[in-house]
């Protein structure tokens, strides 16, 4: 699924050799989460959260198929660094 994931994100950015992607499982809900560039956040997040919604009901029905619980979260970039 993390695969997956990639192609997608990667797809959407601008700079796709800075899309990462943390695997952490917990309580057997396995999380996700998306490192970008700075400048892509906006790219990913989309209108009003329209993308990542997409990008998480999209994983979520990948998860249904192998009978997972999914979390798809962004990771939060400091701006001062």
């Amino acid at each position: 699924m993390k695969d997956t994931l990639l192609f997608i994100v990667s797809a959407i950015v601008d700079n796709p050799d800075a899309v990462s992607i943390d695997e952490q499982e917990e309580d057997g809900i396995t999380n996700f989460v998306i490192t970008v560039d700075p400048t892509d956040m906006g790219k990913v997040i989309g209108k009003e959260g329209k993308v990542i919604r997409s990008i998480r009901n999209i994983m979520k029905i990948k998860a249904m198929k192998y009978d997972k619980h999914i979390k798809v979260s962004l990771a939060e970039v400091n701006s001062n660094e």
